[in-house]
């Protein structure tokens, strides 16, 4: 666990899972997606993920979920998966109503030093919807780069989402971390 002045930092038990739900469900899809700047509500309908993806996620060995606490009150999450020297990230959500408030990048932040800390890892990737440039230069401003690196959107799988549009793919961002621990 990791205390950031009023802020906690925690690895997700599976008893988290329906909250973790809630979090990410309210950050990504309708109205109430809408009130934050994340949201995918105009490129995706349906579910963002379920208590079954996410208890599914936490038994598998080198994945997280890490939670950002405020008290009692879960503010913020992101999953981590472990790929060799680098980590995968991805789930990432911050409750609408205190987004813009700098806990996205305190989350990010703690997600890169829980990869390189924890996991020795080297670099941190991420998959994003190539048609939210306002989120991949949210990205690009704290050191991710852009790949030209393309992977289809998964049309037909409804755990993701149902789309909106035809035209929705991923790119690939990475970040190199300059310094590992030993």
């Amino acid at each position: 666990m990791t205390v950031d002045a009023a802020y906690t930092f925690r690895v997700a038990a599976p008893a988290d899972a329906d909250t973790i739900v809630a979090l990410v469900e309210s950050a990504y899809r309708g109205d109430s997606g809408r009130r934050g700047w994340t949201t995918e509500s105009d490129l995706l309908d349906g579910r963002r993920t379920d208590a079954q993806l996410v208890s599914e996620l936490l038994a598998v060995a080198g994945n997280t979920i890490l939670l950002m606490h405020e008290g009692d009150a879960l503010l913020a999450c992101c999953h981590l998966e472990q790929h060799g020297h680098s980590a995968y990230f991805g789930m990432f959500a911050v409750d609408p109503l205190r987004q813009n408030a700098g806990l996205g990048r305190r989350v990010l932040a703690e997600a890169e030093r829980y990869a390189r800390e924890v996991w020795q890892c080297r670099a941190m990737h991420m998959k994003v919807i190539d048609l939210r440039g306002e989120l991949m230069a949210w990205y690009e401003r704290r050191g991710y780069r852009r790949t030209g690196e393309y992977s289809p959107f998964p049309y037909g799988n409804e755990r993701v989402g149902v789309p909106r549009r035809d035209d929705l793919r991923f790119e690939l961002m990475i970040k190199a971390f300059t310094e590992v621990s030993a």
